[in-house]
């Protein structure tokens, strides 16, 4: 022992920076439990052999992010998840940009690792399931997946009877209508979301042949989604898998008095690649909680989010997601769904984003806004299409169970809730509305007793606008037909 103490002594006169450096990775070899013996040696090899300092940066923040992950309590969570998010977004630009082209190969490589490890670090439903798992490199496998320049629709369909219907209607009105020639993806979670002669049925509804299917499971892990027990969180992870680069995501109740093609055209769109709708505005300074934990987390508003009432004047909701239109070339737009998609996960909507607010509607703003994404609402909040008021027609009120919205020209572009005019108390209850009212009053219905719109100029529908609902509804009706000649049989 002494001559070997006496060697090592010897050695390290001779070369002291030699021995230290053989000493820390031993070190890290012995005490390190799984990363963070890679991370000490990683560090030691940077301060002999630097990278360029920005690179090193990177990988310094990398490596504290994956030492340092984010784990519930989720509550609190959404801001950090942000800004690790706007890190993200920054080191794609830049491998992709003109300061990633000068990178050196290792260097390069490096940086492609560090944004790996934090992606699937941050968001953990990237790993993708059995058989693929095993890939080193799932964000960008996913990005990868992404047809350059594509347009389409995604309609998630899974679920119940009445899912199924409504998603005929709408393909049905969208092909027979209006001609609508984009592509469509039925998106749904495995053979129970959606068996093969519900997914037989759907085709038979486009004659254009231009419709096929998304099985959200063979792209994410359903351990980390669970989505067969909240019907809402697909949506997300549906947009997130989708081949298409600009996508439009549809609830499948959704009715359209212009083609859809019409939202990619949108001002709002073309110049953020995040275009949404506005929910009704009600119940001001009634959910303190709710505002008090946005505020807590979103903490430096964007110049979208100082536009919001909500924010500014402490409505309850801010936006109706049966809608939302997507770029997901832009790399902000891409991560800022990321988000989006984390908030829909089992873990977070559970704790947190459907305990404080409604389903999924929230997450989809929330999500652009944490992550620095550019986005955009409709002008307007929402307004209505209906009737006059049951018992008092001369009040000049517009009232119905829907919310309808504008393009950029205030012309009538959509509404949810359905053809029917009561979904939830008459299935057989067709009826096409007669007028409309926007920037009005609401006064707050049920389920059996409408909403109402007050206070504006009650509006008269179109001609054009009339005559397309009432195709729609005799296409809707042939849908109703064939389903039920399925059940028949």
């Amino acid at each position: 022992m002494p001559g070997s103490l006496a060697r090592f002594r010897a050695c390290f006169e001779r070369s002291p920076r030699t021995v230290v450096l053989f000493v820390v990775i031993v070190i890290a070899l012995y005490v390190g439990i799984r990363d963070i013996a890679g991370d000490a040696i990683i560090e030691t090899l940077d301060s002999h052999y630097p990278a360029n300092e920005p690179l090193r940066d990177i990988l310094r923040t990398a490596r504290n992010y994956h030492r340092h992950p984010v784990e519930p309590p989720y509550k609190d969570k959404f801001w950090e998840v942000g800004q690790r998010s706007r890190n993200l977004s920054r080191w794609l630009a830049e491998l992709n940009g003109p300061w990633g082209s000068q990178l050196r190969g290792f260097e390069k490589e490096r940086l492609g690792t560090a944004i790996e490890t934090t992606a699937t670090s941050l968001f953990p439903f990237l790993s993708p399931p059995p058989p693929k798992q095993g890939s080193k490199t799932p964000l960008r496998d996913l990005q990868r997946s992404f047809t350059k320049d594509s347009r389409g629709i995604v309609i998630p369909a899974g679920g119940s009877d009445l899912q199924i219907r409504f998603a005929g209607h709408l393909i049905a009105s969208l092909r027979e209508v209006f001609g609508c020639s984009l592509p469509i993806q039925i998106a749904y979670a495995g053979d129970s979301d959606l068996p093969k002669e519900r997914r037989d049925a759907l085709l038979s509804f486009d004659k254009t042949n231009n419709t096929e299917f998304l099985d959200v499971w063979t792209v994410f892990d359903d351990a980390t989604l669970r989505l067969r027990r909240k019907g809402w969180a697909i949506k997300a992870f549906a947009a997130l898998a989708s081949r298409f680069e600009h996508v439009i995501v549809l609830d499948a109740d959704a009715v359209f008095l212009q083609s859809p093609e019409v939202l990619f055209q949108q001002r709002a769109y073309v110049e953020n690649g995040a275009y949404l709708f506005h929910d009704r505005l009600l119940w001001q300074h009634s959910f303190e909680d709710r505002h008090e934990w946005w505020k807590d987390q979103i903490k430096e508003p964007s110049p979208a989010m100082n536009k919001s009432l909500v924010w500014t004047e402490d409505y309850a909701e801010e936006c109706d997601s049966g809608v939302v239109v997507l770029d997901k070339s832009r790399t902000e737009i891409f991560v800022g769904l990321l988000h989006i998609a984390w908030q829909n996960t089992w873990a977070v909507r559970d704790e947190v984003s459907y305990k404080i607010t409604y389903g999924d509607k929230e997450t989809w703003w929330l999500g652009l806004e944490l992550a620095g994404s550019k986005y955009e609402f409709e002008e307007h909040y929402g307004s209505i299409v209906g009737w006059e008021k049951e018992g008092s027609p001369d009040d000049k009120a517009v009232c119905s169970f829907v919310i309808a919205h504008t393009d950029e020209k205030d012309k009538l572009l959509w509404y949810n809730g359905s053809l029917l005019k009561n979904k939830l108390v008459d299935p057989n209850g067709y009826e096409v509305p007669l007028y409309w009212m926007m920037d009005g009053k609401w006064e707050k219905g049920g389920k059996k007793d409408m909403s109402c719109m007050v206070g504006e100029t009650r509006r008269r529908l179109t001609g054009e606008e009339i005559s397309i609902l009432q195709h729609s509804i005799e296409a809707a009706l042939r849908v109703d037909e064939v389903i039920a000649s399925m059940k028949e049989s």
